[in-house]
């Protein structure tokens, strides 16, 4: 009896471990494909993170080197943390057109999982890609963090620390994913037909309302406007690292833009995508380094960098559903207009030290309504039309708007409970110093701290402080 209790279950084992079909090996390749290209994308656009340390840091003075690259830093671990407790949930989850009510914590099943079989889950609107939930949720944070970094740059050299910190959690965790589920969640402008590819509004408007919001709330650092109300030139320390994050910028876009196929199937609509977000770039850069020419009489190297980055920016909507040459106006039109958007800015005396507003909301505004006026059908998208156009515009004001609103009441709480800047004593030493008791390039001389002419101070920082 036991011998044959044994024969028995030796036989059920090997019933067990017959091997797979050739059509279940290829479905589990196809997943592994597109699991390490998601990773692989993933990968790229946390490396972003990198260039925009590099980009603010050397955009802004010294002094702050270190306040600039502890937010950049801390901001991804604050985002990773935030969309895994509460933020994916409400972008992904299912639950009403306006927002997303199950999945918290990554808690739910996937409506796709790895074995190919589909069956009911609660991220339905992620249901169009085969790879696993870690993959989505990798890939998704990695978006998530750059808006949230996206307002550190604009707010730099005299924000707290700690008010940085609790606006990021909330952006992230409240803010960014409500906007985000009615486009990409299954809500109520993806009902309408709105279209944005890999994040002009979603990611890049929505960081850029932000930032505009937290710094108009906080008002110009000390001594950009003199007493006639003229802007003053506070240059950046390192240019070179400004340029370097530009470079590392452009690199991570080949995952944010050409990554959010979530797939390899397609290589065609992969390298479409990624030659469209170059030419774009390129013409960008291109576009801002002529205009900056003729309206200053120089190539301005900070005017170039940011021109890029705007053409950058505006291809992220349309990339997939354009061709090359609509993309290189994309990309001109954007580099003309971050030039005069930074002088726009100067203007009404919202002080930007880096230009995250102009290229970030200005042009993620454009790129979204360029799906209106460039798309072509036969790429799997929508068709430009004035109805596209219309229905483009009501997403731009209708996440603009609650961005705006949520953002504003966050900045306001804050500031009543915490208030948002360091002191004026603080701001002049430094915010390396103040809020870091370190130096970022201790032992090196320091730059030079000159008063622009005609600067005035607030509070009770003397005239003849240094800057």
């Amino acid at each position: 009896m036991v011998a044959i209790i044994l024969l028995v279950w030796g036989a059920a084992a090997v019933a067990q471990d017959a091997p797979p079909t050739p059509e279940e090996r290829l479905a589990t390749l196809t997943v592994g494909l597109d699991t390490a290209w998601v990773v692989i994308a993933a990968v790229l656009v946390i490396f972003m993170n990198a260039g925009f340390c590099m980009l603010e840091t050397g955009f802004c003075r010294q002094k702050n080197a270190v306040n600039i690259l502890s937010k950049n830093l801390i901001v991804f671990a604050l985002s990773t943390v935030a969309f895994w407790a509460l933020g994916f949930g409400l972008m992904f989850g299912d639950g009403n057109p306006f927002v997303g009510t199950v999945g918290f914590f990554l808690q739910g099943a996937d409506n796709s999982p790895a074995t190919g079989e589909a069956y009911e889950g609660v991220f339905s609107s992620l249901s169009w890609t085969g790879v696993p939930l870690a993959a989505k949720f990798l890939f998704q944070v990695a978006f998530a963090g750059t808006a949230a970094t996206i307002v550190s740059g604009a707010v730099a050299e005299r924000i707290k620390f700690v008010d940085f910190v609790i606006f990021s959690l909330l952006l992230v965790g409240i803010s960014y994913p409500i906007t985000g589920h009615w486009v990409w969640g299954g809500g109520w402008l993806a009902n309408m037909g709105f279209w944005d590819f890999a994040g002009s509004t979603v990611v890049h408007a929505v960081g850029g309302w932000s930032a505009l919001m937290g710094a108009a709330f906080l008002g110009p650092r000390l001594g950009k406007f003199n007493e006639n109300g003229q802007p003053m030139a506070l240059p950046g320390h390192n240019l070179s690292i400004a340029t370097l994050g530009c470079l590392i910028l452009w690199i991570g876009w080949f995952g944010f833009n050409p990554g959010s196929t979530m797939a390899v199937g397609d290589g065609s609509a992969i390298a479409h995508i990624a030659l469209t977000t170059n030419l774009a770039a390129a013409a960008g850069g291109i576009a801002a380094t002529v205009t900056s020419w003729v309206l200053s009489e120089k190539p301005d190297l900070s005017m170039i960098i940011n021109g890029i980055l705007a053409g950058l920016v505006a291809i992220t909507a349309p990339c997939a559903w354009v061709n090359y040459f609509p993309a290189v106006i994309i990309g001109v039109v954007a580099g003309i207009l971050v030039v005069f958007s930074v002088y726009f800015f100067d203007r009404i005396k919202i002080d930007d030290p880096v230009g995250a507003i102009s290229v970030h909301l200005v042009n993620g505004c454009w790129g979204t309504l360029a799906v209106g006026i460039f798309a072509d059908a036969k790429f799997g998208g929508p068709a430009a039309s004035i109805q596209q156009v219309g229905i483009q515009l009501l997403g731009i004001v209708s996440v603009g708007g609650l961005t705006v609103l949520l953002t504003s009441i966050f900045w306001l709480v804050i500031k009543a409970i915490l208030g948002l800047r360091v002191t004026p004593e603080e701001e002049v030493e430094g915010l390396d110093i103040g809020e870091h008791g370190m130096e970022a390039y201790a032992g090196f001389l320091k730059e030079a701290n000159v008063t622009p002419a005609g600067t005035t101070f607030a509070g009770d920082v003397s005239e003849g402080a240094s800057l």
